[in-house]
């Protein structure tokens, strides 16, 4: 841990000694706030491809900083707000400016205005996120879409419009609608699978290694569409969720009426 003591030169105000910071996880944060930004000038740039594989670099990184934190016991309150500042860089600023240059700029008022829709949800989505953190019983969902999936919405559809070689002005229209999907989601109240607890510590059977195997395989096969189709089905899935727990309440709620029929 680096610990960096600043010392006061007035004999009235009293020596501090700032806490330190852990240093391994704050890298894999500092990794992703470079990736994002680094996503901004590609775009900037005109290399979108660039700037979506940076996206994706972000995102794995950041998954990283908090297990990482966790496995040696270095969680803090310095590291958790510089994530989420960093977060707000990466999947929030980041995606918005690049759909914006890709396809959006030539929409006038509309364009930059499902940018700022997705730029606005990626704020409010990591503002809930982080004032109701203690609040959240069941830690195996996550409320609204996160903003790194959201990211990968937007990263994965201007690579694979670049991979076929489609301008974007051709598709400034779905990409406008992503932008409004991927932003209103994330402040939505639908229920997205967390995965936090999988512990990468205990064993596992074989043929889940095997899965894992096989996933890397069919994402090296091709990896634009394979990422793009992975993150519209989870952007989909919390919809699909949504319907499934309404169909049962009316179930039970048709089922519950029937019996004080019959009483």
């Amino acid at each position: 841990m680096l610990e960096f003591d600043h010392r006061n030169t007035d004999p009235k105000i009293p020596r501090m000694r700032d806490r330190g910071i852990y240093l391994l996880p704050n890298l894999f944060t500092t990794g992703a706030l470079f990736a994002g930004f680094y996503a901004v000038v590609q775009a900037m740039n005109g290399r979108f491809e660039h700037a979506a594989v940076a996206i994706f670099i972000a995102m794995v990184l950041d998954g990283l900083d908090g297990r990482v934190a966790r496995m040696t016991h270095t969680q803090s309150a310095f590291g958790a707000e510089y994530d989420s500042l960093a977060d707000m860089v990466s999947f929030g600023v980041a995606p918005a400016l690049v759909i914006y240059e890709f396809a959006l700029q030539g929409m006038g008022k509309l364009g930059w205005i499902a940018a700022f829709v997705y730029c606005a949800g990626a704020a409010l989505r990591l503002a809930r996120f982080n004032t109701q953190i203690d609040a959240v019983t069941d830690k195996r969902f996550f409320q609204g879409l996160p903003s790194p999936s959201a990211a990968a919405l937007i990263a994965g559809f201007v690579w694979v419009m670049v991979e076929y070689d489609i301008a974007g002005s051709d598709v400034r229209w779905p990409a406008a609608a992503l932008a409004l999907f991927g932003g209103l989601t994330m402040v939505s109240n639908f229920r997205y699978y967390s995965g936090k607890e999988i512990n990468l510590r205990k064993s596992v059977p074989f043929f889940v290694i095997l899965l894992v195997v096989l996933a890397f395989i069919l994402v090296s096969t091709s990896p634009p569409e394979v990422l793009l189709g992975v993150f519209v089905l989870y952007g989909l899935s919390g919809y699909a969720d949504a319907l499934w727990r309404l169909r049962l309440r009316r179930k039970t709620a048709a089922a519950a009426l029937l019996q004080d029929g019959q009483k």
